[in-house]
């Protein structure tokens, strides 16, 4: 099966500022795990830049132009929230990752390629309709929902995401369109603060809390017995996963005890369920994951796993 790898280098070149955790070396260490002779099998091509209407088919015009029309100087921040920040180089980043995403679309309904990974940054699965935050700038996973429904008719969308942090971007965006599905596992209390097990849109929303300390078949426990099954029940005809590694226990951004072996079984599984109801198509996208080795490990597991199924 082909599996392809959209990343670009621009990626690089959004600079969030001295050691804030979501830097370049993230992406360097995934894209150089992904060197290894065991990846060349792997399709290789350079993100597009997202257009403006395909970013609008998420975010209200005035927002893309706001976040857009932010280019510092060389060397200067401007600070979007507490954590958020944005480069000379960032906008262009934003588009290439919102590009890889829908060019993952692409990839997998065209048939050239049968699963798809997004190696990028600036993740997206916090960034709401019209507030980025949390890192994201542009919610790359829901770009990607809507471009599937808008350029190929795909009646179902299903959006899980394993990140540590719970995704209130892309909940919020889906929240009241039966046509799209979200769930997440997440821990709880944690940031953003949402994400509770009683926020279920109209339906189409499945939350799974995890308590700090929370192991693997806890873990393995929230997917099995309850977002897959509902993921069955939608049924849906494209899968696109938001591929956050921090629940690692190596992670320095939360307390979860997941291991790399964890994302393994994840990922093997929800390869089932692609090739139950989608036929094997499924879209990956990068989100967190902030201890280097870990997420280096974990992503290089994930591919192999995706490459393999």
């Amino acid at each position: 099966m082909t599996t392809a790898l959209i990343t670009h280098l621009a990626c690089l070149e959004h600079d969030t500022g001295p050691y804030h955790p979501e830097c370049a070396d993230r992406l360097r260490v995934v894209l150089a795990a992904l060197e290894a002779e065991e990846f060349h099998a792997l399709v290789r091509e350079q993100a597009p830049l997202a257009t403006e209407e395909q970013l609008a088919r998420v975010h209200p015009a005035a927002f893309i132009q706001h976040i857009l029309a932010i280019r510092p100087e060389e060397g200067d921040l401007v600070q979007l929230d507490a954590d958020t920040f944005m480069s000379a180089g960032s906008a262009e980043a934003a588009l290439r990752a919102a590009g890889a995403a829908v060019m993952a679309v692409d990839a997998v309904m065209e048939g050239w390629a049968r699963v798809a990974f997004a190696a990028v940054r600036p993740p997206g699965h916090h960034c709401e309709t019209s507030q980025a935050m949390g890192f994201c700038l542009f919610a790359n996973a829901a770009v990607a929902a809507r471009h599937a429904q808008a350029k190929w008719g795909v009646g179902r969308v299903a959006v899980v995401d394993f990140d540590v942090h719970h995704g209130n971007g892309t909940q919020e965006i889906f929240q009241r369109d039966a046509s799209v599905f979200y769930a997440s596992s997440h821990q709880y209390p944690c940031y953003p603060g949402t994400g509770a097990a009683s926020e279920t849109g109209v339906g189409n929303i499945v939350n799974v809390t995890l308590a700090p300390g929370t192991g693997p078949s806890e873990f393995r426990a929230a997917w099995r017995d309850t977002i897959i099954p509902a993921l069955d029940a939608f049924a849906p005809e494209l899968l696109i996963v938001s591929a956050g590694f921090d629940a690692h226990k190596a992670d320095p951004l939360a307390q979860l005890r997941v291991e790399t072996e964890d994302f393994v079984w994840l990922t093997d599984v929800l390869m089932g369920v692609a090739h139950k109801h989608c036929k094997g198509r499924l879209v990956s996208l990068l989100e967190g994951g902030y201890d280097l080795h870990a997420l280096a490990a974990s992503v290089a597991a994930h591919v192999r796993t995706l490459m393999a199924a």
